[in-house]
């Protein structure tokens, strides 16, 4: 009989405490403890509102104020904070190479012009010069047509040489930057990847500008389209060329010169 009421007891107690966590629920979830990030101190710059092709005159469509961090910023970002007025200040400035959108503005990628005719002084750097030869339309003197502004090539004179009875070829001048092909001073968007022209126009040094002119007046002068791997590369080891001297519609060789540069 004991027994059987500790059974009893024993069950009654166990349903009780099965009835108890039932009714009292899931535990309470810890709080939420909040941190606050500290923000990053910022300032506004300069920046390219759309894409902005060389030559472009600047317009209040061109530039816009953007926060960038402080820790960001170098020297040669244009901030408010030091000039508020540069965007009324850059208007009607010249773009002297190409700016993608939202990237800082440099105050040496514009330069103040007076007016479009003004644009190739605008972009030739100090020291420089700008000249223009003639090319054939078709591509026979510049690579076929696939010479593009801002390309690099050797400019090749090509004539009769009258002490040695024939004709030879040299490099009057390597590494040259092109200018413009016509009145094309970039690669058009959506192109064929050629651009054609009466003429080319180059930058050069004074001294190359003497002897481009020269070669002119004593034969052809062909435009020899360099690889982008060497541009800015002395290359001056393989400009020694052999003088083709042709006799009777027959080729030989008299010897090697080296490349002016």
């Amino acid at each position: 009989m004991n027994h059987a009421r500790l059974a009893l007891v024993a069950i009654a107690l166990a349903g009780g405490a099965g009835a108890v966590y039932l009714l009292s629920g899931d535990p309470p979830a810890p709080p939420v403890v909040e941190v606050e990030t500290p923000k990053a101190e910022t300032q506004d710059i300069l920046v390219a509102a759309r894409e902005i092709p060389i030559g472009t005159i600047i317009s209040d469509l061109d530039l816009q104020w953007m926060a960038w961090p402080n820790a960001a910023v170098t020297p040669v970002m244009v901030s408010r904070a030091v000039d508020a007025l540069a965007m009324q200040n850059l208007k009607g400035a010249i773009a002297r190479a190409s700016l993608i959108q939202g990237e800082p503005i440099r105050r040496e990628k514009l330069v103040k012009g007076t007016n479009a005719a003004g644009f190739l002084a605008a972009i030739l750097p100090s020291g420089m010069r700008a000249i223009s030869i003639p090319i054939d339309a078709q591509g026979t003197s510049n690579a076929g047509g696939f010479i593009l502004p801002n390309d690099r090539i050797d400019v090749m004179r090509t004539g009769l040489d009258r002490a040695a009875d024939g004709v030879k070829s040299e490099i009057i001048a390597s590494d040259v930057r092109v200018l413009a092909i016509g009145r094309f001073v970039q690669e058009l968007p959506g192109g064929d990847r050629t651009v054609q022209g009466p003429n080319a126009t180059l930058e050069v040094t004074p001294q190359q500008a003497q002897d481009i002119a020269l070669a002119q007046q004593k034969g052809g002068v062909s435009l020899v389209l360099r690889s982008l791997l060497d541009a800015g590369k002395d290359t001056s080891a393989d400009q020694r060329e052999n003088i083709s001297v042709i006799r009777f519609g027959i080729e030989s060789q008299l010897g090697q010169i080296a490349g002016r540069q």
